[in-house]
Order: C-alpha cells, then sequence, then structure tokens
C-alpha cells in the first residue's frame, strides 16, 4: 500500500463528511462505564515530536476547545492489536510469557524500525499524524507476527477490525459536535505536510488497555528492546 495515498484518501473522503456534518462522534470517551480492553503490541515516538505534536494541538485547540486532546503519555502508533478491545476482557490468568516468546521470535532479524512523522489527516471521527516507515521493517514485523500467532494455540484477534499496514498516531478525537468545521480543516491543511520529527524505534511495547489507550488503564506488561534481537 503506498501510504501517501492513503492518508490522501483518508484525508479527502473525511474532509467532506466533516464539512457537509456527517462525520462521528465518539460517545463513550467520557462514559466511565466503558469496559472495552484488549491488548496491544505498540511503539511511542520520543518526547520531542510529542511535544511538536501538542503544538499543533495548540492550534486546534483555539478552535475546537470541547474535543478529546491526546496527552504526550497516549500517543502512540500500533503495531498490531493482539486481541482487540472488546467488553470486559481481563489479564485474569492470561499468559504473558507464552505471547512474549512468540513476540520475540518474530522480532528475529528485525534489526531497526525508523519512522518519520509528516503531516496530519483526518478520519470521520478524529486527527491523525501520518507516519511513513523509511523501510518495510514495521511490516515485516507484522507479517511474523501473524504468521508466528497463527500457528500457536494461543487466543488472538489480529486484524478483526481491518488489516494494520499504516503508522499513524490517532491524536484528537471528536466528543462534541465541532464549533467550525471549515475552520478545523483549514488548519489541518496548514499542517498537511508539516515535519513533526523522526525517531528510531528502541523498544516496543506490550500492553493491556482501554479503547483510547490512556495511560491510567493501561498496564505495561512488557517492554521489548530492538537492540537484543
Amino acid at each position: 500500500m503506498n501510504l501517501s495515498e492513503h492518508y490522501n484518501t483518508l484525508f479527502k473522503t473525511s474532509s467532506e463528511l466533516i464539512l457537509s456534518e456527517t462525520y462521528s462522534i465518539d460517545s463513550k470517551i467520557r462514559d466511565d462505564s466503558d469496559k472495552r480492553f484488549g491488548v496491544t503490541l505498540l511503539i511511542r515516538p520520543n518526547d520531542e515530536i510529542k511535544n511538536n505534536i501538542q503544538a499543533f494541538l495548540k492550534e486546534i485547540k483555539k478552535a475546537e476547545p470541547e474535543q478529546y486532546y491526546y496527552p504526550n503519555a497516549d500517543i502512540h502508533i500500533t503495531v498490531l492489536s493482539i486481541i482487540s478491545c472488546t467488553e470486559g476482557f481481563t489479564l485474569n490468568q492470561f499468559p504473558t510469557s507464552q505471547y512474549v516468546e512468540i513476540i520475540e521470535k518474530s522480532l528475529v532479524d528485525i534489526n531497526e524500525i525508523e519512522i518519520e512523522y509528516r503531516g496530519v489527516t483526518l478520519s470521520p471521527s478524529a486527527i491523525m499524524v501520518q507516519g511513513f516507515p523509511s523501510d518495510d521493517s514495521l511490516n515485516t514485523f507484522r507479517s511474523k507476527l501473524r504468521e508466528n500467532f497463527k500457528k500457536s494455540s494461543l487466543p488472538q484477534s489480529m486484524d478483526s477490525r481491518y488489516t494494520l499496514t499504516a503508522a499513524h498516531s490517532t491524536i484528537m478525537r471528536f466528543q462534541n459536535k465541532l464549533q467550525n468545521p471549515k475552520k478545523l480543516i483549514e488548519i489541518v491543511e496548514k499542517f498537511r505536510n508539516h515535519n513533526f520529527g523522526k525517531f528510531t524505534v528502541d523498544k516496543i511495547e506490550l500492553v493491556f488497555n482501554d479503547w483510547y489507550q490512556r495511560e491510567k488503564n493501561t498496564v505495561n506488561m512488557c517492554d521489548l528492546y530492538l537492540k537484543y534481537f
């Protein structure tokens, strides 16, 4: 998949939905009874990049102060959702070590993953920073994970929503009706090709998480460092 085309298509179709006020509002963000949890393999950008993202969000907040904005601690790129968030999933008797074994096996020969954050795009319910891996290492790792987990008997629900091939970070979600959709689009267009920075992944995290990857509901089960494999 050509990532530039993917992000451009997302921006075009989502902009049309937002301007026609047929976008989606996430009503569960503020719902304390939301019990959707899962297990995710993720990577996080460095602090410099996160701060650059917050500078962009500061501009968006001026136009749309009532939306849901990701703090630095929650910004991430999903490598794969090992177990998709479902109602009532818990870590009781979860065999963490068996999952880690398969992840470590899949990391063999993955020497370096480098990602550039360049530009922003939209979905019908969110704003995302566009991530561009420098080579095929990330998707090679994903392919190995899919192959190795399918060979095992461990429960997993990878790709149950869609097959993940991008490297974006969701940074804002619509939790209320937009006050000025046109202004929102104008600000996003201004940052369509903005350089937020480039980073080399030093570790991959296996976490138990809620739907929004909020730090307060996240349990880190294991850090896997690429230089060790």
